[in-house]
């Protein structure tokens, strides 16, 4: 399922998640952390998650000084794969539970994941819409330029869901590695189209425009988060997904575009 994963992008996340740890002990007190000794809290995220975890990053920070957190956003079956294979991340948060299965199959998950929020498709087009696209259907004209997540990621997985249900086929002129570089493809023009998460599009507004689609509602994405078995950070580990499930991320995910599990 994850043969197209670059080796490049899983030496990143080695590298990163180390580079993020390699000064920090384990959090074994109930209190924040202060004086002497910082601490960095490593959380590898799906890519849709940048903004809202980003923002929900420096409210934990100024909730325990000396805690510094650091995020790998990222195509989920790459970040998954990553912990698989050894990078020392504390939380992940996944884009599907197909990805998540990665890690909880590999025993890399400490407890039973969460699902924490959701997700759906929009077709994101450039604001002037050179390609005139009205609904999925159009995605199948010939000589428009599409762009879709490759469908080992889990953005991929639901534009895959969502063409059958339409019954609609597409050949894409290029298959990404995670939904923020086809958002990118259509903010600069090099593509007419693309499925990205309602989210992305929200986040990019006035660089795209989003296309509302019914056969969204057969490819909705839930978000699983889980604490990553031998975490470095254990305890914060813990206190960031409390974050993340409780009102203050509910609120900031909601204000994102993202649904409630």
């Amino acid at each position: 399922m994850f043969k197209r994963t670059s080796a490049a992008v899983l030496a990143a996340s080695l590298a990163l998640a180390a580079a993020g740890c390699g000064d920090t002990g384990d959090d074994t007190g109930g209190g924040t952390s202060s004086g002497g000794g910082s601490k960095t809290l490593t959380v590898f995220a799906a890519a849709s998650l940048t903004e809202t975890f980003t923002a929900l990053g420096k409210t934990f920070e100024a909730a325990h000084p000396g805690v510094k957190v650091r995020f790998n956003f990222g195509g989920s079956d790459s970040l998954a794969q990553g912990i698989a294979q050894g990078a020392p991340a504390d939380v992940f948060a996944s884009a599907s539970p197909a990805t998540m299965k990665t890690v909880t199959d590999a025993g890399d998950a400490a407890g039973t994941p969460r699902v924490f929020t959701r997700n759906r498709l929009v077709i994101a087009v450039p604001p002037k819409d050179p390609g005139k696209v009205a609904g999925l259907a159009d995605l199948s004209r010939s000589g428009l330029k599409v762009v879709l997540c490759a469908p080992t990621v889990p953005c991929g997985a639901a534009a895959k869901k969502a063409l059958a249900a339409a019954n609609v086929k597409v050949a894409p002129a290029s298959e990404e590695s995670d939904v923020k570089a086809v958002l990118t493809k259509v903010s600069l023009d090099e593509a007419d189209a693309g499925l990205v998460y309602r989210t992305d599009a929200k986040a990019a507004a006035g660089k795209v425009k989003a296309i509302e689609f019914p056969e969204s509602a057969k490819a909705v994405n839930d978000y699983p988060i889980v604490e990553v078995k031998k975490a470095p950070q254990g305890a914060l580990a813990e206190r960031f997904i409390q974050l993340v499930l409780g009102a203050q991320g509910r609120a900031a995910l909601t204000a994102a575009g993202f649904e409630a599990p």
